[in-house]
């Protein structure tokens, strides 16, 4: 199964995403989305789970939970915008894993790419998709699920200044 995930959109969804999860089967975007059009556009290419984030309005803080739970075998994922840290989590996010007990946690808001195994528990942070902040690479990520070797996420940039500063490991 390949997933495509991304977060912290801010209303922009460029077309590069699009072609860039063509061929996935499911998204799953980690909150600070911008607007329910961004959805509605990433469901042409595959089924979407999303959660909101700090900085969405009401519509979608009212449509959409702050955190999810999906089991793909053999994997059980949170998907939430906030943790704090994995290394130091918020209360919120300590509760989540406390009651899920998830193999992968999905988060946003740092706008920063991560990948990291941390007590037990992958955590994955597809970076930021839309406006550049902080200086941080544009990145989206493709989880492979199934693969021999466990869960593959391969991050992806989303324009020639952020696969500079990717590649060059500023970031």
């Amino acid at each position: 199964m390949r997933i495509g995930i991304l977060s912290d959109t801010h209303g922009r969804l460029d077309s590069i995403i699009l072609e860039i999860f063509q061929g996935v089967d499911r998204i799953l975007h980690a909150g600070d989305i911008g607007g329910e059009e961004m959805l509605a556009e990433l469901s042409c290419v595959a089924p979407v789970t999303a959660v909101h984030g700090n900085t969405d309005g009401f519509s979608l803080v009212s449509t959409l939970k702050a955190s999810e739970i999906l089991e793909f075998q053999p994997e059980r994922i949170v998907l939430t915008h906030q943790i704090g840290h994995p290394e130091r989590l918020s209360p919120e996010a300590s509760e989540l894993l406390k009651e899920f007990r998830p193999t992968l946690v999905v988060f946003g808001h740092t706008h920063a790419p991560f990948d990291r195994v941390v007590g037990g528990v992958r955590f994955l942070n597809p970076g930021a998709a839309g406006p550049r902040r902080f200086s941080l690479p544009r990145t989206v990520a493709l989880l492979e699920l199934g693969h021999p070797k466990g869960a593959q996420v391969r991050f992806v940039t989303l324009d020639e200044t952020s696969e500079a500063l990717f590649n060059g490991g500023r970031w």
